[in-house]
């Protein structure tokens, strides 16, 4: 069963839907990476790869892009679940 939001999908309706939830989407990675820095755990969990061997540098927070991408689903799932 298809929810409203994909039923309208070639009229200007859906347009302007798209172009409110991207411009969420945008503020929301704005706030992100606006105060990123200030959280004190993100970027430095454990399992997230770090490696530095003279001038190179290696910095993969793996972990991290986990559990970032474990709340954001979490947080779509309830929007958009009926």
């Amino acid at each position: 069963m298809e929810s409203e939001f994909f039923r309208d999908r070639g009229g200007i309706g859906f347009m302007g839907k798209s172009l409110i939830f991207l411009g969420v989407i945008l503020i929301a990675a704005g706030i992100l990476i606006s105060i990123g820095g200030k959280i004190p755990f993100m970027g430095n969990l454990p399992g997230d790869i770090h490696f530095k061997s003279g001038n190179t540098e290696i910095y993969f927070p793996w972990v991290t892009c986990l559990l970032i991408s474990f709340l954001g689903t979490i947080i779509l799932n309830i929007f958009f679940r009926h």
